[in-house]
């Protein structure tokens, strides 16, 4: 039987282009442990939200009835609140109304907690999901080439240019682009909405602003990884069969080289999610971000716990998610359980 020397092999296939990787079984212990963790982690959270508000400095009741309000009000006003109680009771209060899925509600508006959620939520998830996204789509190709250009030591000037300018773009926080896209493209050029949510359209500057920086901290990551595959015996095999490139790059280097890269990008998802707070205040996004700012100032206890706990939450969730999954691709990682790498060792 004649091959074409364009196409691998079943044979050449399976031995070259998985270099040593192979899927893990998902066990119940594996996910009991994560979940354990993850029911840790969510415990101290809930201290934690309650804790910080608590230690800020600033009396709610002052802020909210005005500082010549009289004595009687103010204490009666604090009784009706429940925060006269000892912050012992008052926690044990706050975590059964959490159990009854009770937030509370505003101290300043007297809006349920779990309304002023569910209008912001989605739209911060909107950003933070919009953001990543581009992010992966631009990062991932951009490092691929980066490495195929510079392999071997090659195009010193290509490097050079890759690694200062992705450095300097990660360096910049988000509300920084967030600024500056406003007022060139907002309101110099005019060519997007400057501030809230009016459309497709609104979503370009707020998306941009959180995915420069998360894109060249993934666009380095690809170049390595590429750089350190393109190095393996299954790719050298491929290019001595004179594949054509996108075969070798797309069907053969590229999934071998997105472990790490996919990883990295699901870690930044959570931290989109909480660094979209800057970002959503620039352009007035009527997601989470202002309401948190607005709740942490004033000290409106109910909301401002119930942000830090769904911020929290969701970064937790998407962690473990990231954890199951990278140990279910990759039992190399470090991630995998002990006696799975005590036997790898063995």
């Amino acid at each position: 039987m004649t091959t074409r020397p364009d196409v691998l092999t079943p044979q050449e296939a399976a031995t070259a282009s998985v270099p040593g990787r192979r899927t893990r079984r998902l066990t119940p212990g594996f996910l009991v442990r994560q979940l354990l963790r993850l029911a840790g982690s969510l415990a101290v959270l809930v201290v934690a939200s309650f804790a910080m508000i608590h230690l800020i400095p600033g009396d709610p009741l002052r802020q909210m009835l005005g500082p010549t309000a009289p004595k009687e009000l103010v204490a009666q006003r604090r009784s009706e609140l429940g925060l006269d109680e000892p912050l012992f009771t008052q926690f044990t209060h706050y975590v059964r109304d959490l159990f009854s899925g009770d937030l509370g509600t505003s101290f300043f508006t007297s809006q349920p907690v779990t309304d002023i959620i569910g209008q912001g939520l989605p739209n911060t998830l909107a950003l933070a999901v919009l953001a990543t996204l581009s992010a992966l789509a631009v990062a991932v190709p951009l490092g691929l080439w980066a490495a195929v250009r510079t392999h071997n030591g090659r195009r010193r000037g290509t490097e050079t240019a890759f690694t200062t300018l992705t450095g300097a773009a990660v360096a910049i926080p988000e509300y920084l682009y967030g600024l500056a896209l406003l007022l060139v493209l907002a309101l110099g050029l005019g060519l997007f909405p400057p501030a809230g949510l009016t459309g497709p359209a609104s979503f370009v500057l707020p998306v941009t602003a959180l995915a420069i920086a998360p894109a060249a901290m993934i666009a380095r990551l690809a170049r390595v990884e590429t750089l350190r595959e393109l190095d393996t015996d299954y790719m050298r095999l491929a290019h001595a069969k004179r594949l054509p490139a996108w075969r070798l790059y797309a069907v053969h280097l590229l999934p071998n080289t997105l472990t790490a890269t996919l990883t990295m990008g699901g870690l930044l998802l959570s931290g989109l999610i909480t660094g979209s707070v800057l970002v959503e205040n620039v352009f007035a996004w009527p997601g989470l971000g202002l309401r948190t700012v607005e709740a942490i100032t004033q000290k409106d206890y109910p909301v401002a716990q119930a942000m830090i706990l769904v911020y929290g939450a969701l970064v937790l969730l998407i962690n473990f998610l990231v954890d199951v999954l990278l140990g279910i691709l990759d039992p190399k990682s470090t991630l995998s359980t002990p006696s799975a790498a005590t036997r790898r060792e063995g």
